[in-house]
């Protein structure tokens, strides 16, 4: 592999980085790194390594940390090295920058002042978590990290419930087993999902089934590392009209278990109340 080192124009480039995998960041990724006048990384020590792994010499080009708790300060100084004439590499911690992490202030101010700002392209753990999950991808609300205090969690929570998109949440290990109760009471238990963790690495591991099935399994198994929550979108709730008609036609060639399992799933309504109104028909059809 050989890394191209090209004069680039001034500007902002916001170079995707790898979840896990190294090999997974991009040729020109690696080009632009190679070549830039200016790095700048959510965590530098980070960005070092994986350019050390990919034979990529910092030399002496400065190397400036830019992250949440800085990033006020930061910013200017960023800003000038652009309006001088210099290109500027911004790398997150691992995946796309503006995907939930501080470039989104930068990315804004180099707008507003003119600056080219280029998108170098590459890993995602929003669009990776959506090729595993196995729920629809036509349409998709990423809604980032839930408020931490509980009155905002729970009106963020019925607010993105009622959206009609399949939902990618980032969520934290130690909050993944209450995001999903939470979840289960506001969106109902029986909306599939899965949990996506520790995306192109070692661990890497994909549960799915319903929130509450989810819920009962981390609160068994506490799942560790990063996770991204993909959640079915709602349907419109069927009624009870509805039910009974489907139920009616599955009951002629199903079991009661059958039918109500299939009704169910197919008008997104709670098993067991789907379950006694297809005893209820078959009591009534003797």
């Amino acid at each position: 592999m050989t890394v191209e080192i090209r004069q680039l124009p001034a500007g902002l480039y916001f170079v995707a980085t790898p979840l896990g995998a190294a090999r997974d960041i991009t040729l020109r990724a690696l080009d632009v790194l190679a070549s830039a006048d200016v790095l700048a990384a959510e965590d530098t020590r980070t960005l070092r390594h994986l350019m050390q792994l990919h034979g990529i010499a910092a030399g002496d080009r400065p190397m400036i940390a830019y992250h949440d708790h800085n990033g006020a300060e930061v910013r200017p100084r960023l800003i000038r090295l652009m309006q001088e004439g210099k290109s500027v590499a911004y790398a997150s911690e691992a995946g796309t920058p503006l995907v939930a992490d501080p470039g989104y202030p930068l990315a804004r101010e180099a707008v507003a002042e003119g600056i080219r700002v280029v998108p170098v392209p590459g890993p995602s753990a929003v669009t990776a978590a959506l090729t595993v999950a196995g729920l629809p991808t036509d349409r998709f609300l990423f809604a980032g990290f839930p408020p931490a205090a509980a009155g905002a969690r729970k009106s963020w929570m019925a607010e993105i419930a009622k959206v009609p998109a399949t939902l990618v949440i980032y969520e934290s290990p130690k909050r993944i087993n209450r995001t999903l109760y939470e979840l289960c009471e506001v969106a109902g238990e029986e909306r599939q999902a899965a949990v996506c963790r520790e995306l192109t690495k070692r661990f890497e591991e994909t549960l799915r089934g319903t929130l509450g099935e989810l819920a009962a399994a981390t609160a068994e198994r506490p799942p560790k590392g990063e996770i991204v929550l993909v959640v079915d979108r709602g349907r419109e709730e069927a009624s009870e009209q509805d039910m009974e008609t489907a139920l009616r036609a599955a009951l002629e060639d199903m079991s009661v278990k059958d039918a109500a399992a299939a009704v169910a799933g197919a008008l997104g309504l709670p098993k067991r109340d789907v379950y006694q109104a297809a005893l209820r028909l078959d009591r009534d059809e003797d």
